[in-house]
């Protein structure tokens, strides 16, 4: 009777040999998840989460050459015998060549440029007065700048250290700014932060208008870092009103209406490298910042010019298909058409901010 051939093993060391494999990956797969944990969070988002309401889109018509009384009548609304005043409101942090860009343009319209600023962050670091140290540059528009100092609280005196009060006590606190540039009912605001710029088009339609919903929400082109990586058409939080009692100073969602294609929000937008590092760790997000090596300025710059994203993270979407539609670089675009006037006329100046100037001083 022949041998039986051996078994490298019995029966029961299978189920050991799979023990052991699960007591290896199990702690493995416990440090991806909380190595990783934002980022399947955000992969996830639409399983756990809800998109808000949609806006109500109010088609937006304009064309050189036509006049204001027939782009008022294909919106519906009505001329008016005289424009009403336009007042800019915005809270300033360090964006200075994108508020010398947004002014140019607002300026022909603008009866005053109402800007605050702090001597702190919304995180609590103290910051010079970036608009006070560089007023010169904006002496073209200095008859109408209203300017107000707001004295924050530092973080190390232990306070408040939740960066979204700070930034909305700064938003309440320019309602008095407003009321001292001598805002009246009636006249129109613009509530948006410095780099979401409506165009000119835009605000000479809402001035010259009857019929306008006293809230308004604009539809802003979405950019990062120049007017050269194009995102999409989801920023909508810079809004104008029409003056009355009841209006406050807000950045948040306020109507269910919005403009459609109302201007352009370039996120990052700046000259210097060191610029992007300080508002990283300056505005309301800056706990996106989980390595210190986010603030290498040569790691920026390559991230900067491959149209990827500063912190590493998955694009915020409520859809699969978006999700993934918008994952990776964003795609580079050639056209340096449809922007601020004063930036094409200034283009040797603006590099950085145009089509093939990623590199940044």
């Amino acid at each position: 009777m022949g041998k039986r051939p051996l078994r490298l093993t019995s029966r029961g060391s299978v189920p050991k040999l799979l023990f052991i494999v699960l007591l290896m990956i199990g702690p493995i797969c416990m440090i991806a998840v909380f190595t990783y944990r934002e980022k399947i969070s955000y992969f996830f988002r639409p399983l756990w989460d809800k998109p808000p309401p949609p806006f109500q889109y109010l088609p937006h018509y304009y064309a050189e050459n036509v006049s204001i009384e027939h782009l008022c009548k294909l919106h519906g609304w009505s001329i008016r015998s005289q424009p009403r005043r336009l007042f800019d409101g915005i809270i300033f942090n360090n964006e200075v060549d994108l508020l010398e860009i947004r002014w140019r343009e607002l300026s022909p319209y603008v009866t005053k440029f109402v800007i605050l600023e702090s001597n702190t962050t919304f995180t609590g670091i103290p910051k010079p007065l970036f608009f006070s140290l560089n007023r010169a540059r904006y002496a073209f528009a200095e008859g109408k700048i209203v300017h107000g100092v707001y004295s924050g609280r530092s973080s190390s005196v232990g306070l408040d250290k939740d960066p979204f009060v700070r930034e909305s006590e700064q938003r309440k606190a320019i309602n008095g700014l407003l009321c001292y540039a001598g805002i009246s009912n009636d006249d129109l605001l613009i509530m948006s932060d410095a780099d979401e710029i409506p165009s000119r088009h835009t605000m000479r339609l809402l001035q010259w208008c009857d019929g306008v919903p006293p809230i308004l929400h604009l539809e802003l082109k979405n950019y990062m870092y120049s007017f050269e990586f194009p995102v999409d058409y989801s920023s909508w939080r810079a809004s104008v009103h029409i003056y009355g009692p009841g209006t406050l100073y807000r950045h948040s969602r306020q109507t269910n209406f919005i403009l459609s294609d109302a201007g352009w929000h370039c996120s990052f937008c700046f000259r210097h490298l060191h610029e992007i590092v300080f508002k990283m760790t300056a505005y309301s997000h800056a706990d996106r910042v989980k390595h210190m090596e986010f603030l290498n300025p040569s790691r920026i710059q390559k991230l900067i010019c491959r149209g990827d994203d500063l912190f590493d993270m998955l694009p915020e979407e409520y859809t699969f298909k978006e999700l993934i539609k918008k994952m990776g670089s964003i795609p580079r675009s050639a056209s340096a058409v449809h922007l601020p006037a004063y930036l094409i006329e200034n283009a040797d100046r603006f590099k950085f901010l145009l089509p093939g100037g990623c590199l940044r001083e």
